[in-house]
């Protein structure tokens, strides 16, 4: 079962974690295995390169996270301090804090430098799914088994508001590439959009029929793409709000959908083993590229 996937910045290599325990780095141009990360002694959740591309980070139900160096592919170093497993793990824009979110019911931040943890945030009463920082750096917004979006102050680590809609488990929660809306797929089958500022549900987008898992914009902020146990993923246009297409290929819950670096493919992974590149070229949208398969 493939948990997380992510293209590296320059979207050369597509990174996937599996329940096997490991991340492997495959070309995305060639398709070919680079690497296979080994270090968790549990299944990985979560995968995610540094802005800059020079670090990796992987977090786990071991309750770690490891950061890797993506050019030697060696452990750099194991933040440990959770108590439960972590179920998601990402960057700052300027590649200098590592946020981590736990079943513990916190979110840590670390130094991305010298790996020491700087704060931890409480004030989920559940587990947290889903961490992302706004494209400025200045916010983070985590999601949790509560049933809520919290917004906090990245520099001040306070608490900014809390959201309040949806009426099961937040899987996934992220901003918009203009940071102007949030995005949170949620098991009751719904995404979410909000104003960040105003903190108010701009709009609610349904026709998964099942949990959503997944919700990802495209570079250029004009698509949303949503991923769910019912073995699909959708895309929406985020300025209408309406459904543009449903790709369907998967045989099992699909857990993470990322669109590539210059927005022309999408990559799902599922629980089906699988990851599928995706052709999103306006003539050609939703065409399979690749299956990669992963045991």
């Amino acid at each position: 079962m493939i948990k997380s996937v992510i293209f590296s910045p320059d979207g050369k290599t597509v990174a996937s974690a599996s329940n096997d325990g490991t991340v492997i780095l495959w070309n995305a141009i060639t398709f070919r295995v680079i690497k296979t990360l080994t270090g968790h002694t549990d299944s990985v959740t979560s995968v995610i390169f540094s802005p800059d591309g020079k670090t990796i980070a992987s977090a786990s139900d071991d309750g770690t996270v490891i950061l890797w160096d993506a050019a030697t592919f060696r452990e750099i170093k194991t933040l440990t301090g959770h108590i439960y497993p972590v179920e998601s793990v990402t960057f700052s824009p300027n590649s200098k804090i590592v946020a981590s979110a736990s079943w513990d019911k916190t979110v840590k931040l670390w130094d991305a430098n010298t790996s020491r943890e700087i704060y931890t945030l409480k004030g989920h009463i559940d587990s947290v799914t889903s961490v992302n920082f706004s494209p400025d750096g200045k916010t983070l917004a985590s999601a949790s088994f509560d049933k809520t979006v919290k917004l906090w102050d990245a520099t001040t680590f306070r608490e900014i508001n809390t959201l309040i809609g949806h009426t099961s488990i937040i899987e996934s929660v992220v901003f918009s590439p203009d940071g102007k809306t949030l995005a949170s797929g949620s098991f009751d089958k719904k995404v979410k959009l909000w104003n960040p500022i105003t903190f108010r549900e701009i709009n609610t987008l349904t026709g998964h029929t099942d949990s959503v898992t997944s919700v990802m914009f495209s570079p250029d902020g004009k698509t949303l793409a949503s991923g769910s146990f019912d073995k699909t993923v959708k895309l929406w246009n985020a300025t209408t709000l309406r459904e543009i297409n449903t790709l369907t290929g998967h045989t099992d819950s699909v857990t993470s959908v990322i669109f590539s670096p210059d927005g022309k493919t999408l990559a799902s992974a599922s629980d089906d083993k699988t990851v599928i590149l995706w052709n999103l070229d306006l003539d050609k949208q939703g065409k399979r590229i690749l299956n990669y398969q992963e045991f």
